[in-house]
């Protein structure tokens, strides 16, 4: 299940577990990313949170937590090479897997035609 947020946070659900990243619309936005900070695996975030920072020329941004859990994973590519996000962004450039504390909050999340009308 792929879905999306306001705040242009893509997460693809399996098992309980999102994949959590930045959309391609947001990687266009920021322009060519040079920093990337993750969080902490075992660190628990709620909905809305700043749960990780990226850097590009342009400007910093915050990446929100898109729904209450715990980090299980982080992505080092991305931290080793930030323009990773810029060529895959919804592909090998994920930020990090989240264990869901409710599966099924993940219903009110945008689905892909929500978001695409979003942006426009």
């Amino acid at each position: 299940m792929l879905k999306f947020t306001e705040e242009h946070e893509w997460l693809k659900i399996e098992g309980g577990v999102a994949t959590v990243g930045i959309t391609e619309h947001a990687a266009g936005q920021l322009g060519d990313l040079v920093f990337v900070e993750l969080p902490e695996v075992g660190a628990n975030f709620s909905k809305g949170d700043s749960a990780a920072t990226v850097e590009s020329v342009k400007a910093a941004s915050d990446v929100y937590c898109p729904l209450d859990g715990e980090i299980v994973e982080v992505n080092q590519a991305i931290v080793e090479d930030p323009a990773l996000v810029n060529s895959d962004a919804q592909g090998a450039a994920w930020f990090f897997k989240l264990k869901l504390a409710d599966p099924s909050s993940a219903n009110a999340l945008l689905d892909e035609a929500a978001y695409k009308e979003l942006v426009g």
